[in-house]
C-alpha cells in the first residue's frame, strides 16, 4: 500500500459464514487456500457458493484454530515471476520468466520462458522497477523471488518471497550468473556492486524454456487438470533461437511427444470455444485430422474448421474413449472449467490418455503452445531432434534435468 503496487482483492475467514460475506465483497471466482501452505497444497478455485461451503466444510475440521485466506482469483491474467538479489541499498533483476500457461496453475506445474515472449518492454520494465522498490522496502539481504498476474496493462503482486526459489537454477543456467552463490556472498556480507555481475540479462541470444515433468503414468486414477496445487516430481530445460523451437524441445525432453500426423481429439468448456480455431486451424493445415465432440464441433465447424463429431466418454458408442483404445488418436486437448459436468466427463477422459501413453492438453495457453512446436516440427521434419541432442552437446542445459 505504501508503494502504492496493486494486488488482488482479498479477506480471510474461520467460517462459512464469513468466507460468504467475503465472496460477496470481492465475487466469484475465489483463489481459497489454507493460511500456511507449502506446494500450494489445499489450495482450490472456486466457482460457486456450493463449493465454496463444501471446501470451508472441510478446512474447518481440519484446521479450527487457522483462518482461510480467500483471492479475488484473476482470470485470464498471465502468471510471471521475477527473481532478483538485494544488498539493502541496490537490486539486481536475475530474470522475468512468463508463465505459459494463465494464471491459477501452481508455478511449479507451469512452463515458463526466459526472456518474455509477448509482454511489452514498458510490463518489463515495471515488473522489473515493482521488484526494485518492494527488495528495498522489505530490506531483503540475498534472494527474493516476487510472483505477479499481468492482465491488460494492469501488473498485481501475487506474492513476494525473500528466499530462494525453484526458479534460481533454471534462471542461472539461462543467464549464466550463478544466483545462489552470488546470494550466499550477499548474506555474507558482500555488496552486489562488488560481484562483477552482467549488466543487463534482458536481452540473451536465445529463448529457454523450463517444462514440467509430470507423474501421472505412475498415479493410475489420478486426475491431471493442472491447478493452484503442486504435482510435478521434475523439470526440464529446453532453449533454441524461437520461443515455438525451444518449447518443442522441451516436450522432447519431457517425452511428452510430438506427432508428425493422426487425429487430434479437441474438447473445449464454452469460455475456451472461440479461442480454439486458431490452433485448430493449424492442425489441419499441417495436415491432422480433428475430432470434437459435438458442441465444440459446431464452433469449429463455423470457423472453416473440418471435424469429424464423436460422443463423449459417457455416450454410448461409438465415443471418443473407443478411439483412444483402438490407438486411434494421437494428442488430446481437453480444456476443464470450474466444477462444470465437463470436468466429470473430462476426468475419465483424461485417465483414459494417460492409461495409453497419450499426450493430453488441458490449458489453452499450451494447446497454443504446443501446436506452435508441432508447427516447428513440421517445419524441421528431420532436424529438430538431432539440433536438441546438438545443444546438450555444446550446452549441456538443452533437455537438462533440474530434479
Amino acid at each position: 500500500d505504501e508503494l502504492h503496487i496493486t494486488y488482488p482483492n482479498a479477506g480471510m475467514a474461520t467460517s462459512f459464514e464469513q468466507a460468504s460475506a467475503v465472496a460477496e465483497r470481492i465475487g466469484f471466482p475465489l483463489l481459497v487456500r489454507p493460511s500456511y501452505v507449502l506446494g500450494g497444497r489445499g489450495m482450490v478455485i472456486t466457482y460457486t457458493p456450493s463449493t465454496l461451503k463444501e471446501y470451508m466444510e472441510q478446512a474447518v475440521r481440519v484446521s479450527p484454530d487457522h483462518p482461510i485466506y480467500l483471492d479475488s482469483f484473476l482470470e485470464g491474467a498471465v502468471e510471471c515471476d521475477v527473481d532478483a538479489l538485494c544488498d539493502g541499498e541496490e537490486v539486481y533483476i536475475g530474470g522475468v520468466l512468463e508463465h505459459i500457461e494463465e494464471a491459477g496453475i501452481h508455478s511449479g506445474d507451469s512452463a515458463t520462458c526466459i526472456p518474455p515472449f509477448s509482454f511489452s518492454e514498458t510490463i518489463v520494465e515495471r515488473l522489473r522497477q515493482t521488484t526494485r522498490d518492494l527488495a528495498l522496502r522489505l530490506g531483503v539481504r540475498g534472494l527474493i523471488n516476487i510472483q505477479y498476474a499481468v492482465r491488460g496493462d494492469v501488473i498485481y503482486v501475487i506474492e513476494a518471497n525473500p528466499r530462494a526459489s525453484r526458479t534460481v537454477p533454471f534462471v542461472s543456467k539461462a543467464t549464466g550468473v550463478p544466483l545462489a552463490k552470488c546470494a550466499s556472498l550477499i548474506m555474507a556480507g558482500a555488496k552486489i556492486k562488488d560481484l562483477n555481475l552482467p549488466d543487463d540479462t534482458r536481452h540473451l541470444e536465445k529463448f529457454y524454456i523450463k517444462e514440467a515433468v509430470m507423474p501421472w503414468g505412475r498415479f493410475p486414477g489420478a486426475d491431471f487438470v493442472l491447478g493452484p496445487e503442486m504435482k510435478s516430481t521434475g523439470e526440464v530445460m529446453g532453449m533454441a533461437n524461437s520461443y515455438p523451437e525451444a518449447y518443442a524441445k522441451s516436450q522432447i525432453a519431457v517425452d511428452y511427444g510430438l506427432p508428425k500426423s493422426g487425429k487430434v481429439f479437441i474438447s473445449v468448456n464454452d469460455r475456451d470455444k472461440r479461442h480454439i480455431l486458431m490452433p485448430a486451424r493449424a492442425l489441419q493445415c499441417m495436415g491432422y485430422e480433428i475430432v470434437s465432440t459435438a458442441g465444440t464441433a459446431a464452433v469449429l465447424r463455423g470457423g472453416g474448421v473440418k471435424c469429424e463429431t464423436i460422443g463423449k466418454v459417457s455416450d454410448p458408442s461409438p465415443n471418443i474413449a473407443d478411439l483412444i483404445q483402438n490407438n486411434e488418436i494421437v494428442l488430446v486437448i481437453n480444456t476443464p472449467y470450474g466444477s462444470s459436468e465437463t470436468r466429470t466427463d473430462g476426468y475419465h477422459l483424461r485417465t483414459l490418455a494417460v492409461r495409453h501413453g497419450l499426450t493430453s492438453v488441458t490449458a489453452l495457453a499450451s494447446a497454443n503452445a504446443y501446436v506452435a512446436a508441432l508447427e516447428m516440427m513440421h517445419e524441421h521434419p528431420d532436424g529438430l531432434e538431432i539440433c536438441a541432442l546438438q545443444d546438450v552437446e555444446q550446452h549441456d542445459i538443452a533437455a537438462l534435468r533440474l530434479v
